[in-house]
């Protein structure tokens, strides 16, 4: 059971199942059932973008069958590849209703999916990109309130780390929305947190509603795809740095570092290619 209290926001203790239901003996959770409610927002929004960018029902089937297949497979990997010391047997790397999925490996293994559908069908799959990274955030935002079902996700209010420095961070336990939480994840201890799954759900929600609105206006494609990158690697690489379980590559966070990437490649790339074609006019 996880307990969850809001002290600052006046929200008392209140307890949350994960598991959400029990068919035929199997555990069906929040988590699960989130994830997927994700995975069927971001397909719709994909499919209203579909037409503007020339694909149709049949090939948006294609793409969420192999998409979310390849996503899953993604994330499965880029956690176990980056966490083999939390496995004892091989056949443990199979059991992904215990937890352990990388959000960076699911963006890779679906994006190598839609690669591959779209050069089978003949389709730009630079286009598909742009239609379906929206719907990526909207996944993304839901997606985290299963971590807050978990009681997972959250943040250490004593320190920040920034690429293996380490910085206090005195005060921030009197923060109003600061969380108390007692779960799996906390050793069944109650501890004080940041709710980053929020702050994560709240970035992605900003970041949609931003880029949905100049998806019309878009100077290129792929442009909206490269503004999902810069925007989410941006609001990733700061709210890793407040993680307590992010997985490490010698003394630097993961998830940090490649969000680092993601917003330089997407944002150099966007301006690269605008200054370009803004030359182009000009000498054209």
């Amino acid at each position: 059971m996880t307990k969850i209290a809001f002290p600052g926001l006046g929200i008392e203790t209140f307890e949350i199942n994960p598991v959400a239901l029990k068919l035929f003996g199997l555990e069906i959770r929040w988590y699960g059932l989130i994830i997927v409610l994700g995975i069927i927002l971001a397909f719709s929004y994909a499919v209203y973008r579909s037409k503007r960018e020339g694909f149709t029902t049949d090939d948006m089937l294609d793409l969420f069958i192999y998409t979310v297949l390849g996503g899953v497979v993604g994330a499965r990997l880029y956690y176990v590849l980056t966490s083999l010391d939390r496995y004892d047997r091989f056949w443990q790397i199979f059991e992904v209703w215990n937890g352990g999925l990388g959000i960076y490996g699911g963006i890779i293994g679906g994006a190598l999916a839609i690669f591959i559908v779209c050069k089978v069908k003949k389709k730009n799959f630079i286009k598909a990109f742009d239609m379906i990274a929206p719907g990526v955030m909207i996944g993304q935002l839901v997606g985290r309130w299963g971590n807050f079902c978990n009681g997972e996700a959250y943040g250490d209010i004593t320190q920040f780390e920034f690429f293996g420095k380490t910085f206090a961070t005195p005060g921030a336990s009197n923060l109003p929305w600061i969380m108390e939480v007692n779960s799996y994840a906390s050793g069944y201890e109650t501890v004080a947190a940041h709710p980053t799954f929020l702050y994560e759900s709240i970035w992605n929600l900003i970041g949609f509603i931003i880029i949905n609105a100049l998806y019309k206006k878009k100077k290129f494609d792929g442009q909206i795809c490269l503004m999902y990158f810069a925007w989410y690697g941006l609001g990733r690489m700061f709210i890793e740095g407040l993680r307590s379980d992010s997985l490490y590559v010698g003394p630097v966070k993961i998830s940090q570092l490649i969000g680092l990437l993601c917003a330089l490649i997407g944002s150099a790339a966007i301006i690269f290619i605008l200054i370009r074609k803004k030359k182009e006019t000009k000498n054209g």
